[in-house]
């Protein structure tokens, strides 16, 4: 019979991927990509939007042509009447009246404002009504930035105490390092790649820690199955039964993952670059990536640190050194596994071990009388004559 191939094997969860055998690899790779985004962080920063760094938005009606031609034109008025400033992002937004071409810039003061609205409306033929200007504060980013950070520590207590209920602190442990993985390497791309965070992109962190916490539970529960007595059991380790685990839920959160990524997708990939639908964009890009992110990390790096952490208890410890002991002494000829058919002979017959026969002649049989010399007489220790127990013995006439 062919063997199945790997999407088979993985649906059956036979596809006997050792990941939490490799866990050292994973976590050097994970080290070295969260090294990586620190040094982003401390070196390039990050693209902070308008609402975080303040500025001003300039709105067109996108009647004027296409969004490059409107930027363009923009930019040339900025750099003779804004004091040289140019336009940060550019993108088309739905109005009140009609579509609009928004076009956030540095903050310019009420005169430039006016000057380079006049003339912004001279270029395209606009009336000077037409052309929109609004001031935006670095103050409503801090707000924003205050809440987020106040969700985000609400959210991570009621995790950890969730997980500890459900399952138990070293889960919890391993849940929280690899969320906040999660949100190292993902903030890290944002930087990396040089992406606009803005309000949006604060709401996406939030929603991505949700769904990773949700591909990390459903991990969790079937390890906590599989290893549930797992000391009773001298055939297989803790790590080897957590390894099974995740080779078990492997298809579930690749498929789970990516049914969540193609709407995420959509609005990324097409609502935002073939649409123009500027809006959709901070938010459909922190939830791609973060999602991808949260599939490698529950994966590759929660289950891996939870053994890791579980190895370190004294009853793990101990139950491991049984399953050592006893796989030396299979491989030592010593004992025999469970299941291993006895030799057989030239005829076929079963084998008989001569010392294990030996030891079998000489046990009593279940139920025998013990052995013994019995007493001396014509019916075996009763006395002589038919009297039986009477007295006398004499035969009655």
């Amino acid at each position: 019979m062919a063997r199945s191939g790997l999407a088979s094997r993985l649906y059956r969860g036979e596809a006997d991927l050792n990941i939490v055998g490799r866990r050292k690899l994973w976590f050097t790779v994970a080290a070295a990509l969260a090294l990586i985004a620190v040094l982003s962080f401390a070196l390039r920063g990050f693209q902070l939007g308008i609402e975080f760094a303040g500025g001003t938005s300039l709105q067109v009606p996108a009647s004027v042509g296409t969004l490059d031609d409107a930027e363009r034109q923009v930019d040339q008025v900025l750099a003779a009447k804004g004091g040289g400033a140019e336009v940060a992002t550019a993108q088309k937004v739905g109005g009140t009246g009609g579509d609009l071409y928004e076009m956030r810039t540095s903050e310019l003061t009420p005169v430039q404002t006016n000057e380079v609205k006049t003339e912004i409306a001279n270029r395209f033929g606009l009336k000077f009504e037409q052309v929109g200007a609004n001031q935006v504060s670095a103050s409503f980013g801090s707000q924003v930035t205050e809440r987020a950070l106040l969700g985000l520590l609400i959210f991570l207590a009621v995790v950890a105490l969730y997980l500890v209920v459900r399952f138990e602190w070293r889960m919890a442990v391993a849940a929280l390092l690899s969320l906040f993985m999660n949100l190292i390497l993902t903030a890290g791309i944002y930087s990396l790649v040089g992406f606009d965070v803005t309000p949006s992109t604060v709401i996406g962190f939030l929603t991505i820690l949700g769904f990773a916490l949700y591909d990390v539970v459903v991990v969790f529960d079937k390890v906590q199955e599989n290893t549930r007595g797992i000391t009773a059991n001298n055939n297989q380790t803790y790590g080897e039964a957590a390894n099974l685990a995740l080779n078990q839920s492997l298809m579930r959160s690749l498929n789970t993952s990516v049914v969540a990524l193609l709407p995420v997708g959509g609005l990324l990939f097409i609502g935002a670059f073939l649409l123009g639908a500027g809006t959709l964009k901070d938010l459909g890009l922190v939830l791609f990536v973060g999602m991808a992110v949260a599939f490698l990390t529950s994966i590759l790096l929660a289950t891996p640190l939870l053994v890791l952490l579980k190895n370190q208890e004294p009853r793990i410890q101990a139950h491991k050194k049984r399953v050592e002991a006893r796989r030396g002494a299979i491989a030592r000829g010593e004992l025999t596994p469970r299941g291993t058919p006895r030799p057989v002979t030239a005829d076929g017959g079963e084998a008989i071990d001569p010392e294990a026969a030996a030891l079998a002649g000489s046990a009593p049989k279940v139920g025998a009388r013990p052995a013994g010399k019995r007493p001396t007489g014509a019916r075996g220790g009763r006395p002589a004559g038919g009297g039986g127990n009477r007295p006398g013995g004499a035969k009655r006439r």
